[in-house]
């Protein structure tokens, strides 16, 4: 976040339909379990650092209400 550049790819983060301004992240653990987060910027709490707000963290069934 702090050099500005996008998200790889590998990391599968989108926009959460019905949801602005919250996104999703999913990652694989190979043969674990696969994992999800949603999160959302926040106002700068230190200037130039970006704000990250986890909002949940756990597996598919997060998603019911982000």
């Amino acid at each position: 976040l702090r050099t500005g550049r996008k998200f790889r790819p590998g990391l599968r983060i989108k926009g959460v339909r019905c949801a602005p301004g919250v996104y999703e992240l999913t990652w694989s653990m190979g043969t674990g379990p696969a994992g999800r987060a949603t999160f959302e910027y926040g106002a700068e709490v230190r200037p130039g650092t970006p704000h990250v707000i986890w909002r949940r963290i756990g597996t598919h069934q997060i998603l019911t209400g982000p």
